[in-house]
This record gives C-alpha cells, sequence and structure tokens, in this order.
C-alpha cells in the first residue's frame, strides 16, 4: 500500500519501503526533546515500521526522553556521541575536531551507506562545511548549493530557491549547474513539468546585473530550445511570490537575503492578522466565517511548513532545519528527508549534466577569456 503525502511542497508518494534516516539529535534551540517529539509525530501520522532511525547523541539523556516516546524507541537506533556542535562554533573552529559529534556522526552515517539521508538542526556552517567534506560534491556540479521551496502567490503552488546561502559568490558556470539543480529539484519534488527558471536580478532587462549575470543570460538564451527547462530570462524580487518564476537561480549571499525577507514577510502577515481580527466583535464574527481561508494561509506562510533546506549537488542528502524547530517542524523535516531519499533525484542530475556538457564548456570557455 502507498501513502500520498499531503504536504504542500510534496507531490510523490511514500511507499513501504523501509527508509533509514540518520538524526543529529543534538543539534537546535530544542534539542533533543523536540527532535525526538517530531520523530513521533511523523510515524504517528505515516505508520511504524516505513522508517527506521538512526539517532545521534548523548545516549543517557537520550534514554530518558525515550520513555516519553515509545513509538520511537521502537523504531529507532541510539549511537552515543560524545561531543555537540553549537550555534556559535566556527567552521575552523571544529572542522578538524569534529569526528566524536553527533553532526558528523551523523553525516558520516550516510556516507557509509547505513542511512539514505541526515537530518539537523545544527549549525548551518558547520553542517554544510562537513557535508561537503564527508559527502563530496556529485561529478558534473561543480558546488553544492542550499535548496528549498518558498512560498508563491500562485494558488498552493511554491517556488524552489538556490543557493540560500552556501557561496557568496558565483560565475556563471556556477549559477548554470544551480539551474540544472533547482530544475530536476522542481520536477522530482515539486511536480513541476518543465519548470520555469529565471536568474534574480536588479532588472528584466538583459543590460542588468554584473557581468556574470549577463553572460549567463546571453548564452541560456542563445542556447533556450536545447535546455530541459522553460528559460525566463531575469527575474525580480517582487516575481519570487508572485507565481511567474518557478526556479529562482542567485548567489548565496542574495538568496539567504530573499529567504529572510520571505520569512520575515510571512510573520509580518501573520501578526497583522492577529492583531486585526481582535479589534471587533465584527472581525471575530467575520474570522469564524474565513477560518479555513485563514488555515490555508498559515499553512502556506508557516516557515515550519517548508522543512528546511537540504544541500544539493553532494553524494547524499543532508538537510538542514531550522535551528528553532519544534516537533511539527521536525516532522516535516523527517518526511522532507525521505521522499528525497526515495527519488532518484542524483540519477538524473547526472543524466542532466551530460546533456548540457557542451553548454557548460561554453561557459568555462568563457571564464576562461575574461
Amino acid at each position: 500500500m502507498d501513502v500520498f503525502i499531503q504536504s504542500p511542497f510534496f507531490y510523490t508518494k511514500m511507499s513501504d519501503t523501509k527508509k533509514i534516516i540518520s538524526v543529529d539529535a543534538m543539534g537546535g534551540d530544542h534539542a533533543p526533546d523536540a527532535v525526538l517529539g517530531g520523530m513521533n509525530q511523523f510515524l504517528y501520522q505515516y505508520g511504524e515500521g516505513s522508517v527506521f532511525f538512526r539517532v545521534f547523541g548523548n545516549e543517557r539523556i537520550l534514554r530518558v526522553l525515550l520513555k516519553k516516546y515509545p513509538r520511537v524507541a521502537r523504531n529507532c537506533e541510539i549511537i552515543h556521541a560524545n561531543e555537540v556542535i553549537s550555534g556559535t562554533d566556527k567552521v575552523r573552529d571544529v572542522i578538524r575536531h569534529a569526528q566524536d559529534t553527533s553532526m558528523y556522526m551523523a553525516v558520516k552515517d550516510v556516507r557509509e551507506g547505513n542511512s539514505s539521508a541526515v537530518v539537523s538542526a545544527g549549525n548551518t556552517g558547520v553542517l554544510m562545511a562537513l557535508s561537503k567534506l564527508a559527502l563530496k560534491t556529485v561529478d558534473g556540479i561543480s558546488r553544492p548549493a542550499i535548496t528549498t521551496m518558498l512560498p508563491s502567490g500562485n494558488g498552493d503552488t511554491r517556488v524552489v530557491g538556490l543557493d540560500l546561502g552556501a557561496n557568496v559568490q558565483c560565475d556563471e558556470e556556477i549559477l548554470f549547474d544551480f539551474s540544472i539543480l533547482g530544475s530536476v529539484y522542481a520536477e522530482i519534488i515539486g511536480g513541476m513539468v518543465r519548470p520555469r527558471v529565471g536568474i534574480l536580478n536588479i532588472g528584466e532587462e538583459e543590460t542588468k546585473g554584473n557581468e556574470a549575470l549577463q553572460r549567463l543570460n546571453k548564452v541560456l538564451t542563445e542556447h533556450i530550445d536545447e535546455l530541459p527547462y522553460e528559460y525566463i530570462g531575469f527575474v525580480e524580487g517582487n516575481d519570487v511570490t508572485a507565481g511567474r518564476v518557478q526556479v529562482v537561480v542567485t548567489d548565496g549571499f542574495t538568496g539567504n537575503v530573499m529567504l529572510k525577507t520571505v520569512e520575515g514577510t510571512a510573520k509580518m502577515i501573520s501578526r497583522i492578522v492577529k492583531a486585526n481580527y481582535k479589534r471587533s466583535w465584527l472581525a471575530i464574527l467575520g474570522t469564524f466565517f474565513l477560518i479555513h481561508l485563514f488555515k490555508r494561509l498559515k499553512n502556506k506562510i508557516d516557515p515550519r511548513s517548508y522543512a528546511g533546506a537540504v544541500f544539493l549537488g553532494l553524494n547524499g542528502f543532508s538537510i538542514k532545519t531550522h535551528g528553532n524547530s519544534d516537533a511539527l517542524a521536525w516532522s516535516h523535516a523527517l518526511e522532507y528527508a525521505v521522499n528525497l531519499s526515495k527519488s532518484d533525484f542524483y540519477g538524473k542530475i547526472r543524466e542532466r549534466t551530460e546533456a548540457l556538457s557542451e553548454i557548460k564548456a561554453e561557459l568555462k570557455n568563457l571564464d576562461t577569456d575574461k
């Protein structure tokens, strides 16, 4: 029997084939209780037996907490980790001494083939560095990118955004790789057929932006009929939530600003709605009749429903959920990990990078000629 995922960001299905997910139980503001609570919610919703968790962290603490979650205890294995990476740790300070941390042990578990994906709410920079170190980049892809789906103003759809913080500076070759990663992600995870891909810029005109953006746009426009996605050229910030574009490609600096702006706007809308409906009995009465609309709005803009982000382009799935994730957010993140691991994402990436190798070579030559 297949269980179809109902979350707004998934269009795949969860089969009965058991998947093993590696979990960093000690990372994040509310770990480890929120982590185990999220695992409990996930197993309650989708049933026991289809997923098994390898949980890395302080065994003594986790064993005590597991008494609250017998469902989780029946579906997990605890692997003791002596150390924990904090949210304030610097990459350069911990990268050489991370072997005994819950985060690195969980990532290494994917590299060793014991699990199909890793999920952590811990330090983003350190998780990215450890994931790159352990999993390596896929052949044909120059850099991994932090990727997630953001709310879109077009019905129940979402927009894929990348990079969201991994690479502050990107040349045209790297951005082209991001278009490949993003388009495949949109197809396999978002269920988008021939997604509309745009490059984020300060204007739609081909003369706008820096030289790297202009060169990339020129090459993609010249090869537009050869691309496996619908290239729509430059897009602006207001296009991200307007429904015009389905995959937004940008560098990590701009992408992170975009992500935080979208999340901040979502929280602002929520605050405005809450503040105004309390002002009069008419507003409260109106809220009663619009309750279903408000529920849909909440589900769409709630950052917990994004499930976090995945580091695309590595030889394995490393998923970063929000540092302040509660049990609900963790449940979504685990669902996200299972669906990614059931997809043929990297087979499709290898196929697409090979098919577009001539365009990549042309971009590389442009870089050499600069």
